[in-house]
């Protein structure tokens, strides 16, 4: 009798503590401003590693020789050549080196564009201002039919999505009068590769022409990385509209 006493004692305190419940939750709202105190030891402790990002991110890179920003032409904009040709010319390497392809074409989107790059030095933090988002970078292998689609696409949006490797030529009612491909007419039965962004690839923006590809390779390589490592190879970058994409 005696070991059976703690037993139900124990049992008893088990099933009072499980069927307590909590009946009120309350909140206070802490409002974060100058007006907190500063623990010295943690901003000690990180200081020298806010010091390296700032100075990485002022870091020159190159220069550019005009403003350029998204809305400096119609159908196509400095900094929209600059970003296709860019992305196009980085990723080739790499994605000769993993399929033995190359690359067709290169298409972003208008607004994936957040920042203008003005006159001047141009430096690490200048590619955060312009693609702050994470985006990588990814090939496509599309159909002629679906290249198509993508030129139909391009001519119905009336903006100036970024491209490379792509000419399209429109008429005053904005029907697709050509489209070349590497100064070629598309050919039916072949196939294109299109170096992209994850986001559009999985029909961001309505590109649903990029959604189910023939095939699909991930470069494991963010634009904005791309963008740096571009911009470490030149001295001052191109600012021009070459009539890659006009309306006649």
């Amino acid at each position: 009798m005696k070991k059976i006493i703690p037993i139900l004692i124990l049992f008893l305190v088990i099933s009072c503590a499980v069927k307590k419940q909590v009946s009120k939750i309350e909140g206070k709202r802490i409002t974060v401003s100058d007006s907190l105190l500063t623990n010295q030891d943690i901003e000690d402790f990180i200081k020298p590693y806010r010091e390296r990002i700032q100075e990485d991110m002022e870091k020159i890179l190159s220069y550019a020789p005009k403003d350029m920003h998204k809305n400096d032409g119609k159908l196509e904009t400095t900094i929209g050549n600059l970003m296709a040709d860019l992305v196009r010319s980085q990723s080739e390497p790499v994605y000769k080196k993993r399929t033995g392809k190359s690359i067709d074409i290169c298409l972003l989107n208008h607004g994936g564009i957040r920042a203008p790059i003005p006159k001047g030095p141009i430096k690490t933090r200048t590619a955060f201002n312009v693609m702050p988002f994470e985006n990588s970078i990814v090939v496509a292998e599309l159909t002629a039919e679906n290249v198509h689609n993508m030129v139909a696409y391009l001519a119905e949006a009336k903006r100036a999505h970024p491209i490379s490797g792509l000419t399209i030529k429109l008429d005053k009612d904005f029907k697709v009068m050509e489209a070349l491909v590497n100064g070629k007419p598309i050919e039916a039965g072949k196939t294109y590769t299109v170096v992209t962004s994850d986001y559009l690839q999985n029909g961001g923006d309505r590109m649903n022409f990029l959604k189910n590809p023939e095939s699909l390779e991930v470069l494991n390589y963010k634009i904005r990385t791309a963008m740096i490592d571009y911009f470490k190879t030149v001295d001052t970058i191109p600012a021009q509209l070459d009539g890659r994409f006009i309306q006649q």
